[in-house]
């Protein structure tokens, strides 16, 4: 059976008939993919260049043209653009620089130079008008517009050169952790843009918006949790989900693509808040795990797809959806494609919604936890075939050769629960791909014209486990503040996970002072999610805890007495299936990189991606890693991508996968690069901040070029 999908007929006519709004013809656009003025490559979001002075034949020769060193240390996600001869781009603490593009001298930074923030940020949008030149970009809560050339903000732009993103949610969500990681999607005078939200109970709604580049006021909002009368909020048993405090999210944090001659977007929204219990928002939960494709102009829903009914694994879509071109007996489709945390690739004719190869809705396992009611059916292409290893293929032959602890490992892996989109339960659950799934933010690239998607991934196993939710009152104050909203991360003893990047809080206060602490606790840092919501009194309590002090007020026993309860059950944590020896516990590959033929759904290749150095050293084959960060393909035949815990930056052949030369990085780049000319050079830049996976931290942008 395949999966139904939701048409607002009247207004796919129009689209598909006369491909616009309301009737009106829009005027064609001449797609160039020469320049790399807009995050990934450009608004269809396929990484890809037709520049082509560095070939198959010359990569080997790419030296350092230029390197720029940042005032600040950590992990750089982002994904520079280049307008002109000026490349934007944003340093660890979410300081905006504008460099030579040529030479990587700073023209400007932006920023401020006493309050660091420890967010990530994936880059900048740029906008022009006429002699209007601007650069858009978030920290914290607050959209910037600033002057392209001087780094200065627009004055006329919100207030003073900034607007808070959560002007344009309901009142309720005005203290709650609302930011942007990913560059907002600019069509005309609008930008639309991705929320990053928390993931628990409390979550402020994940709505789309547009703002006006010129004002920053709100032009336009869809709630991805339907208010009454809008179209699924039947899918919610919970009729006051849209304003239920223990409920929010179905955020789009991912980024989204945009069809400028149609005028469409499509935005993949993130799963409804909490994450991994689903009690207090029974039903399929639409518009959560979805594709969203929206007019542009007015933020009307023309059609949409779940890839996730009620999701209670954190699976929604990790990075922007690819527009292409496909090719079925002998005529051309226009296509998204949108590579998700499970592996599968899902194609549509972005048009219309309908699914190019066929979706089964396939009966999953029931939940066993009170309160709780998995989605008996879940949606599964018939092709392509998925990136990564399932949990349920999973046999005693997948545990590692290179574990000294094989037995254990094995008993781990019988007990577990290895059954696809099986349930969290009490008894831990086999989660491969994990948590992270096997595509990242990071993405996949495209040639898209051909209609050849190249992706990397992970095969990195997590262990899901929930358990009894914690009687706070039983709990000191500071403690159940910890218990409520850090111990799924840093674990009840505060030991942490560090293999899965959250460290340890024992001894916190001979590294940390408590402003510091503070300031993490109400802004986030890095994966973790911010509390701004916390009274002075809740905060106080809590670093009191943290830094192992003896708790003495009587009004911090109120703890939380405002807040929702939160659900009956909670995560224990990301805990990764790793050997004694800290690598994954299953067989290699443990990275791999793939190129898929859409036209068809079948592969062209697929090879092992990145070193694991230990391993290496005592001759053993590549074995591949973990990988966070995409790729740059070219017309002629090139895929460069960093992305690797070990560190190096590589270039492939695009039709073969083999690797053609590789550079060992000042630090790793869990980054996009980003191909541009400038003087008749092509340069490959990209930005090395490690940090991530336990790699040492960086701060530069290395740019590469033929001598």
């Amino acid at each position: 059976m395949l999966r139904c999908f939701f048409l607002v007929v009247a207004h796919v006519f129009l689209w598909t008939v006369c491909g616009c709004s309301e009737g009106k013809r829009k005027e064609s656009v001449t797609k160039s993919y020469d320049t790399w003025s807009s995050y990934l490559g450009g608004p269809d979001r396929n990484h890809y260049s037709t520049l082509s002075q560095i070939t198959k034949e010359n990569v080997s020769d790419l030296k350092i043209a230029w390197s720029y060193s940042a005032p600040d240390w950590g992990q750089m996600q982002m994904n520079p653009i280049v307008v002109d001869t000026i490349l934007y781009g944003v340093t660890a603490a979410l300081r905006a620089v504008a460099l030579n593009a040529k030479t990587g001298k700073e023209l400007w930074r932006f920023g401020d130079s006493l309050k660091v923030w420890h967010s990530t940020s994936r880059g900048v949008s740029y906008w022009a008008k006429g002699r209007d030149k601007r650069i858009l970009y978030t920290m914290g809560s607050h959209l910037y517009a600033l002057n392209a050339l001087t780094g200065k903000p627009i004055a006329s732009f919100g207030q003073g050169g900034k607007i808070d993103l959560r002007s344009g949610l309901p009142q309720s969500a005005k203290d709650k952790f609302v930011i942007s990681n990913t560059p907002g999607t600019v069509y005309q005078d609008l930008i639309v843009m991705p929320l990053r939200v928390s993931e628990g109970a409390g979550a402020a709604p994940g709505d789309i918006m547009a703002f006006n580049i010129l004002t920053g006021e709100l032009a336009w909002g869809f709630h991805t949790i339907p208010h009454p009368g809008e179209p699924g909020y039947e899918s919610w048993e919970n009729k006051e989900a849209y304003r239920d405090d223990k409920i929010g999210a179905a955020n789009n944090w991912a980024g989204m693509a945009l069809d400028e001659t149609t005028g469409i977007l499509y935005v993949p929204t993130g799963s409804a808040a909490p994450d991994f219990y689903g009690g207090d928002r029974k039903g399929s939960n639409l518009y959560s795990d979805c594709l969203l494709a929206l007019d542009a102009s007015t933020g009307k829903l023309v059609w949409h797809f779940q890839f996730t009914h009620h999701d209670i694994w954190d699976r929604d879509p990790p990075a922007p959806p690819n527009l292409v071109t496909v090719s079925r007996k002998g005529v051309k489709i226009p296509a998204v494609a949108q590579v998700t945390k499970q592996g599968y690739v899902y194609v549509f004719d972005r048009r219309t919604g309908k699914p190019l190869f066929d979706i089964t809705e396939v009966p999953v396992p029931e939940s066993h936890l009170e309160g709780e009611q998995a989605w008996k059916t879940q949606p599964i292409p018939a092709r392509p075939k998925p990136f990564a290893r399932l949990s349920q293929d999973l046999t005693s032959e997948d545990i590692s050769p290179y574990a000294e602890n094989e037995a254990a490992l094995m008993e781990i892996l019988e007990k577990a629960d290895k059954r696809q989109y099986a349930p969290p339960n009490i008894t831990p659950v086999l989660l491969l791909p994990g948590y992270d799934g096997a595509a990242e933010w990071g993405g996949a690239s495209a040639d898209p014209e051909e209609g050849i998607l190249y992706v990397n991934a992970n095969e990195m196993a997590f262990l899901l486990q929930m358990e009894p939710k914690d009687e706070e009152n039983q709990l000191s104050p500071g403690e159940g503040v910890y218990r409520k909203l850090c111990a799924s991360c840093h674990q009840k003893d505060r030991e942490g996970i560090s293999a899965s990047g959250f460290p340890s809080l024992l001894g916190l206060k001979s590294r940390k002072n408590k402003e510091e602490v503070a300031l993490t606790i109400t802004q986030g840092k890095g994966m973790m999610t911010g509390f701004p919501q916390l009274t002075k009194e809740e905060i106080e309590a809590l670093l009191r805890f943290l830094f192992d002090q003896k708790e003495t007020l009587e009004k911090d026993k109120k703890y939380f007495s405002e807040g929702p309860e939160g659900p009956p059950y909670q995560h224990k944590g990301y805990t990764k299936f790793l050997d004694s020896q800290g690598l994954p516990a299953i067989s290699p590959p443990w990275g791999t990189l793939h190129a898929i033929d859409l036209n068809t759904g079948s592969y062209r290749w697929s090879v092992p991606f990145g070193e694991t150095a230990a391993l290496k050293a005592q001759g053993f084959p590549t074995t591949g890693t973990e990988n966070y960060g995409g790729a740059v393909v070219t017309q002629n035949g090139l895929l460069f991508i960093g992305a690797t815990k070990d560190g190096f930056f590589r270039a492939f052949d695009k039709h073969t996968g083999k690797i053609l030369w590789e550079y060992q990085l000042p630090a790793a780049a869990f980054a996009t690069p980003a191909t541009y000319m400038v003087d008749g050079k092509q340069y490959v830049a990209i930005a090395c901040g490690g940090e991530k996976l336990g790699t040492d931290k960086g701060n530069k942008i290395v740019a590469f070029a033929l001598e």
